[in-house]
């Protein structure tokens, strides 16, 4: 059960309005790292979730997600009330108002006009949020390092907008919630080592001979040395093909049947290497091109502008 309070987790405060910035944070409302999608995330996680501890853990996070959510739209509402009130009440002449909204920037003048200053489930371009956006796979092991992951995104995102405003008030509301997607990354990780057996994700171990190998699979210049190539429990090998010890030529058993249908096929649409036939693009590079002999090089009209 979810029970509202009226108050904010952190008193949001905005010194002055601008459609251009609400429109901008729009992408922690609506976007791919922002708040929904990160209680939607672990919402889902929760609910799935058998170990009891991590249950509370992913609730209690998705729920303070929701928290954010709050702020964040209270922020964009905040900042839109200007350009709301305006537009609703036409106090300005038409072209002037048009400026406001287009000089504003960031396609402001589109979340006022669609959604009315208020906060839509959008991202600060306009997309609609997704599902698609939850990667939640049912898996403790994996889920908590994309969880980590994505705090580890929102951070990012949170440190842009904030480098994008001097609003001092709004500054420390942004923050607050992106000092919180750190804690939420230490809670992640306690949560992810406290599995004994937590690498690799998944329940089959890795087959032995490539679990503990790293291909260089580029030539031209060495590789640099480095932990991630070389370092404790890797091995660097040159990636040539085939490291099963094969030919490396893809295989398939066919029978009798698929191999008739499959030769039929290929002898109806084999290509001749003996000819040259004249192109569309030839024939409409020069006139006669498609009298030419084959292999003749045709050169484009000089006068042709």
């Amino acid at each position: 059960m979810f029970m509202h309070n009226k108050r904010l987790q952190y008193t949001a405060r905005v010194d002055v309005t601008n459609p251009g910035l609400a429109n901008l944070l729009l992408e922690q409302f609506g976007g791919p790292q922002g708040e929904l999608a990160a209680a939607m995330r672990y919402f889902t996680q929760a609910v799935g979730e058998e170990d009891p501890g991590r249950k509370d853990m992913l609730f209690d996070i998705a729920t303070e997600e929701l928290s954010h959510l709050e702020i964040i739209g209270s922020l964009v509402a905040m900042l839109n009330k200007g350009a709301k009130g305006e537009l609703a009440e036409a106090v300005d002449e038409q072209a002037e108002l048009y400026r406001k909204l287009n000089g504003a920037g960031n396609d402001s003048h589109v979340t006022q006009v669609l959604y009315g200053g208020g906060p839509p489930l959008v991202n600060s371009a306009g997309v609609p949020w997704s599902a698609g956006y939850i990667d939640t796979i049912g898996e403790p092991t994996a889920d908590l390092r994309s969880n980590i992951a994505a705090e580890a995104r929102a951070k990012i995102v949170y440190e842009r907008l904030i480098n994008v405003t001097d609003d001092p008030g709004v500054r420390e509301a942004l923050g607050f919630l992106m000092t919180r997607e750190v804690a939420h990354q230490k809670s992640f990780e306690k949560a992810l080592y406290a599995i004994r057996n937590n690498f690799p994700p998944g329940k089959m171990p890795p087959v032995p001979q490539f679990a503990s190998i790293y291909y260089k699979m580029s030539h031209g210049l060495d590789v640099v040395p480095a932990p991630w190539n070389s370092g404790r429990g890797l091995e660097i090998q040159t990636g040539e093909p085939a490291v099963d010890g094969g030919d490396g030529n893809a295989q398939v058993n066919l029978n009798a049947t698929e191999q008739a249908a499959l030769e039929a096929m290929a002898t109806r649409l084999v290509s001749r290497p003996d000819i040259d036939p004249p192109t569309g693009a030839e024939l409409g590079e020069s006139e006669g091109a498609a009298d030419l002999p084959a292999g003749t090089q045709i050169q484009p009209d000089q006068e042709s502008p």
